[in-house]
């Protein structure tokens, strides 16, 4: 008889116990959720990577086309970091696919494969995935 009791006091120390831990996890601060809001960007002149020397050579390679930004990319291209570089060679891609659709598909897969969902590029990667498919 003296153990059934001991047996229910233990028993209704641990439910009680249970209870006043779920009454505390009510109060217990909660951890702010770890999400990264990142703007869109509408220009890639906001972004960062590039040393501003080159803003004036990039304008002259833009206005030339393709072939203007291909040059540039290729000259200047391992002095930029991402996101500024992905967000022109997603400018060259868009021109590209006016003559030359594969390798403009070949270049966004590229692209898109470097760029994680946290850039602030990747809205533009998301709005262009459809087309180069």
């Amino acid at each position: 008889m003296r153990y059934v009791i001991g047996l229910i006091i233990i028993i209704g120390l641990a439910m009680g116990a249970y209870q006043l831990y779920e009454y505390w996890g009510q109060f217990k601060e909660k951890e702010p959720e770890t999400v990264t809001h990142v703007q869109p960007v509408s220009s890639g002149d906001q972004l960062p990577g590039m040393p501003p020397k080159l803003q004036p050579l990039l304008d002259v390679a833009q206005k030339r086309g393709a072939a203007g930004l291909h040059d540039f990319l290729a000259t200047y291209g391992k002095t930029i970091d991402d996101p500024r570089k992905a967000w022109i060679e997603l400018d060259y891609v868009v021109l590209l696919a006016q003559s030359s659709p594969g390798e403009a598909r070949q270049k966004f897969h590229e692209i898109e494969s470097r760029v994680q969902p946290g850039s602030p590029v990747y809205s533009r990667i998301q709005q262009l995935a459809k087309t180069y498919e």
